[in-house]
Order: C-alpha cells, then sequence, then structure tokens
C-alpha cells in the first residue's frame, strides 16, 4: 500500500531540514512525500529541491501563497 506524506511550508527553512530527515528515514517501501511550497520568501524551497535531488521519493510543488489549507488540498490532488 503506498504512503503519501504531505508537507506543507511556508518560511521553515529552520525546522524543514529535520522533518524531511525523519520522513526520508521511514522504512515503508512504497512512499512518496509531497513537498508543497507555499510561496516561501526564504529558504525553504531551496531545501526541498536539493533534498529531492538526493532523494527520488520527494515531489517539490511550487505554488503562491493560499494558506495552508489550499496546500494540503494541492497535495491530495498530487495523491
Amino acid at each position: 500500500m503506498k504512503v503519501s506524506v504531505i508537507i506543507a511550508c511556508y518560511n521553515v527553512e529552520a525546522y524543514l531540514p529535520q522533518c524531511l530527515e525523519s520522513v526520508c528515514g521511514q522504512t515503508h517501501s512504497d512512499l512518496e512525500i509531497l513537498c508543497i511550497n507555499d510561496g516561501s520568501t526564504d529558504g525553504s524551497l531551496r531545501i526541498m529541491q536539493a533534498q529531492a535531488r538526493q532523494d527520488a521519493r520527494i515531489t517539490v510543488i511550487d505554488k503562491h501563497n493560499e494558506g495552508y489549507g489550499a496546500s494540503v488540498n494541492r497535495g491530495l490532488d498530487a495523491a
């Protein structure tokens, strides 16, 4: 069974590396990690893209700021 993890982000560069490290450390064999950048103005998008280059399970979706709910909905659509 595929498990989708949706990580909606807005200006969380201080916490994002630890979050992604934790999720990427999971051992479930069929895992997708959807990182939704909600128009961050800090380095969050750069961190997501760097992690995605290192882990094929990560998909980055970059969009303009619409709020947490819209970001989660975008992730649900992608899942």
